[in-house]
């Protein structure tokens, strides 16, 4: 089994993909964010990291779930060589319409660890599972994992509960500029699909459109609208991957207003057309 280690050289919010992996257990240079929901989960030992700017200490049969677009970076570990980790993107997950509180605390920026410490071992074989059909034939099962992941995500909401330390205060107007782009980004996240101006982005969080944008620019490094453009891109990969409609009806349907723009962001994007990445990462039937 092949095991995955940071590449300290990628960019920020440079996505993973839909994946499943082991994981390398070491500290990392630097801090890593993607816009997509991690879920891990150690067999043995502990991992301190830090997410979001907060120290946070994983440990071994608990299955822990947060959206990584927080910065998350590994500062320390004891007794453990490698985790099994899951990476889903947001858009995939939002299409679920997982309970809103379980919604609401990822997005807002809390580390959630599953209530069920006697299932540690059902985890286990049910990671190591998706890894290997990963590895094995990712395309004809990966509809497959993606719904026994959505069931343990509904599972999850039953009983995971924030990780000391790292639940989120009600938003007051004290709270950081960080923590207003990570608001506005989990807005522009659910809402994608929509027909979204500056304006309306900033309104949902109480800013300026013009200060929001610069806001944004200053902690994602992206603009408003070249985020908006990943998510929609995100949203029509998923119906490319699982779905029969025409490329046109996916592109409308993400919240492009024509299928030359959605061609062109495609392309740009994702270094193909969307054909391309549909013939070649269609699940197999």
């Amino acid at each position: 089994m092949t095991i995955a280690a940071f590449d300290p050289s990628r960019s920020d919010f440079t996505p993973y993909g839909f994946s499943c992996m082991r994981w390398q257990a070491r500290r990392t240079p630097r801090p890593d964010r993607h816009n997509e929901i991690e879920l891990n989960l150690l067999e043995l030992g502990s991992l301190t990291s830090l997410v979001g700017g907060r120290r946070v200490r994983l440990e071994a049969g608990r299955l822990h779930v947060f959206w990584a677009a927080m910065p998350h970076q590994i500062i320390d570990q004891e007794g453990i060589e490698s985790f099994l980790v899951a990476i889903i993107p947001l858009a995939w997950v939002l299409q679920w319409q997982l309970p809103g509180k379980l919604m609401q605390a990822l997005l807002q920026g809390e580390v959630l660890r599953s209530g069920e410490p006697n299932y540690a071992q059902e985890d286990v074989m049910m990671l190591s599972r998706w890894i290997d059909y990963m590895e094995d034939s990712p395309r004809k099962l990966q509809q497959i994992i993606l719904l026994e992941i959505q069931a343990r995500l509904l599972r999850f909401a039953l009983s995971g509960s924030a990780l000391p330390g790292t639940a989120r205060r009600r938003p007051t107007a004290n709270r950081s500029e960080l923590s207003k782009a990570e608001r506005l980004a989990g807005f522009i996240a659910q809402h994608c699909t929509k027909n979204l101006s500056a304006a309306a982005m900033g309104r949902a969080v109480g800013l300026h459109p013009n200060y929001a944008m610069g806001l944004f620019k200053n902690a994602f490094g992206l603009t408003l609208n070249e985020y908006l453009t990943r998510q929609r891109i995100s949203h029509a990969q998923r119906f490319l991957i699982t779905g029969q409609e025409k490329i046109t009806d996916i592109a409308l349907n993400a919240g492009f207003a024509s299928i030359s723009r959605f061609n062109a962001a495609f392309h740009e994007i994702c270094g193909c057309s969307p054909s391309q990445y549909r013939l070649r990462m269609r699940v197999a039937k």
